[in-house]
């Protein structure tokens, strides 16, 4: 599973990208967000709100129920604004 990150959540964690390999009980958006938070503590720190945390699975927005699976490309990111 490759992971991106944007914005301040890629400063907290340290790095723009990283492949992971979860738990196979890691089976939503939020589960795998709570077994990074448990990698170290810039992840921690990068998921500690998770209401300014949006995530995209294979460049479509999603919520935390939203199932991942190895393969997949998951980006955590701000909350964008338009204007």
């Amino acid at each position: 599973m490759k992971l991106l990150y944007f914005a301040w959540i890629k400063t907290k964690v340290g790095k723009g990208e990283e492949d992971v390999v979860p738990p196979r009980e890691v089976a939503t958006v939020g589960a795998l967000i709570d077994w990074l938070k448990a990698k170290s503590a810039g992840h921690e720190a990068a998921f500690a709100e998770l209401k300014i945390v949006r995530a995209a699975v294979n460049q479509e927005h999603v919520g935390l129920d939203h199932p991942v699976a190895p393969g997949d490309e998951v980006a955590f990111f701000p909350p964008v604004t338009g204007g």
